[in-house]
Order: structure tokens, then C-alpha cells, then sequence
């Protein structure tokens, strides 16, 4: 199964970006942030090459889900300093086509038609909490610390908002927005960030457990499932929602991974989307 560890031999960077590494390994395909000497903040390169690579991996029909990760003791510190100077020079509509493209990115990765997991260890503040909550799975090292501290810079999570908002909640977000302070892993196990919590040493063990959960579903329905939590979240249920929904499972239960997926069960062996080394011959639910 993928780790976070640089693999040994064979496997290497798919793409050579200055910022970004992306090892495609097992059908994962494990985005690092790679600008430790910085905590790996990000600036305008950064964001460009992360939005490039997740677009990348949720379009490769080799890839099955999408690792994010941290190179170095931190996961994310958020925006880069010298990029944060560079914008408070800059006029309104340069500081404005510097949101959308860091509102476009998080929009990517929450959106990216595979599964996504955060593997988060050490501190994640500001934007770091934001690629967080834009993942589908976010796992924690025990000793990770978090922050949304914009406010202490006179500033608002304004990008990363709705997604941490969807995280966490409103009423935790109007604490948190509105202090800065840090919380620990336990916290945000707490209040939704989180949906694991390690020990450090155990964190790819973990990872890579949620990992092979992944690769034994079926790849079309999870990504009908992500779309389905897109359209009826925060909905009411109402006759339009019932509809869509009959629509969906009507549409899904014709597709030939669903014909594949209930032979399979009936034939107790394991669908043909599941990857040699993770099949059984009896497949269970």
C-alpha cells in the first residue's frame, strides 16, 4: 500500500514542479507540500502547482484516491510571509486575482472527483486548517497543533470559510474565527476537523488502512457519493431533494460497475475494480 514514504526505486515524481511532489504509487497518487525551509506556507507558485496537481490526479484514471502531506516537521503554516508583504503592495485587483486563485484551488481539492486524505502532523494554521477541511479524510498525529489565527494579522479566513465552517460548525468557528487560538489534535478530533487521531509513529498505518478501505469500493460510486453530499447537504427534504435522489440511485443501479459490483457479491469474490493484492475470495459488505 502507498505510505507518505518516498518509495525506494521504481516509483518517482510524476511531475517535477518546484513546490509540489506528486508520487503516483498503488493507484494513490501522494501529493507532498514541499517547501519545508518555509513550513511550508504556500505563496502564488505553490498554489498554482497544487491546484495543477490535484486537477491532475482527480483526471488520471490510474489514480483511485489522493494522499496530501506535509514534507518536513510542519504540515502548513498557511500563506507564506514574503507573499503576504508582496500582496499588502499590491492594488485591489492584483490582490483580488490572488484570491480566486487561492479560492480556486481549495475548490479543486474539495471537489476532486477521487477521495482525498489529509495526513496531518505537526502545526496547521490558517490555510494549512483550510486543505484540511477541503479533504474528504483528515487523519492527525497526536501531537499536531491547529490555528485559524488571520485575526492576529488583522486579517479573516475568508477562502478556507466555508469549508472550515463545514468542518466544524458555525459555533465553533465564531471561537475560533474570532481568537486565533491554537488547539491541539484532540480539540480538533472534538469539534469535526478531524476524524482520527495517532500516535505520530502510527499515522501512515493508519493512513494506509483508510487507503485500502478505499480501494476495495467502487471508484464510480464514490465519486457519484461526493456529488450526492454536494447537492443535498444543508438541503431540506423536501420532493425536489426525494426526486434527485430516486434519480440518482436509479442512474447508479444501471451502471456496469453496480452490475459488476452485485455479481461479485453474489459470486462472493471481489469486484474487478479492486486492485490484485487487496482481493479475497469471498467479498462481504
Amino acid at each position: 500500500m502507498a505510505t507518505r514514504k518516498k518509495p525506494a526505486g521504481g516509483a518517482a515524481p510524476a511531475r517535477a514542479p518546484r513546490t509540489i511532489e506528486v508520487v503516483r504509487r498503488e493507484g494513490v497518487a501522494l501529493i507532498g507540500l514541499m517547501r519545508p525551509e518555509v513550513r511550508n506556507a504556500f505563496d502564488e507558485t505553490m498554489i498554482a502547482e497544487l491546484t495543477a496537481s490535484v486537477r491532475d490526479a482527480g483526471a488520471d484514471p490510474d489514480v483511485r484516491a489522493v494522499l496530501l502531506h506535509g514534507a518536513g516537521p510542519t504540515f502548513c503554516a498557511g500563506a507564506d510571509l514574503d507573499w503576504m508583504k508582496r500582496m499588502a503592495g499590491y492594488g485591489r485587483a492584483e490582490n483580488l486575482a490572488d484570491a480566486n486563485a487561492l479560492a480556486a484551488m481549495l475548490a479543486v481539492i474539495a471537489t476532486c472527483p477521487k477521495p482525498t486524505i489529509a495526513a496531518v502532523h505537526g502545526p496547521a494554521y490558517g490555510g494549512g486548517v483550510g486543505l484540511i477541511a477541503c479533504c474528504d479524510i483528515a487523519v492527525g498525529a497526536s501531537d499536531a497543533t491547529f490555528a485559524l489565527s488571520e485575526a492576529k494579522l488583522g486579517l479573516i479566513p475568508a477562502t478556507i470559510g466555508p469549508y472550515v465552517v463545514a468542518a466544524i460548525g458555525e459555533r465553533q468557528a465564531r471561537r475560533y474565527f474570532l481568537t486565533g487560538e491554537a488547539f491541539t489534535a484532540a480539540e480538533a478530533y472534538r469539534i469535526g476537523l478531524l476524524h482520527d487521531i495517532v500516535l505520530p509513529a502510527e499515522l501512515d498505518t493508519r493512513v494506509n488502512e483508510l487507503l485500502g478501505a478505499l480501494l476495495v469500493a467502487g471508484p464510480g460510486a464514490q465519486r457519484e457519493a461526493k456529488a450526492l453530499i454536494r447537492a443535498i447537504a444543508h438541503r431540506p427534504i423536501d420532493a425536489s431533494v426525494i426526486a434527485d435522489t430516486a434519480e440518482r440511485i436509479a442512474a447508479v443501479r444501471a451502471s456496469d460497475e453496480a452490475r459488476e459490483g452485485i455479481a461479485a457479491f453474489l459470486g462472493k469474490r471481489s469486484p474487478a475494480w479492486v486492485p490484485a493484492t487487496l482481493r479475497t475470495r469471498k467479498a462481504g459488505r
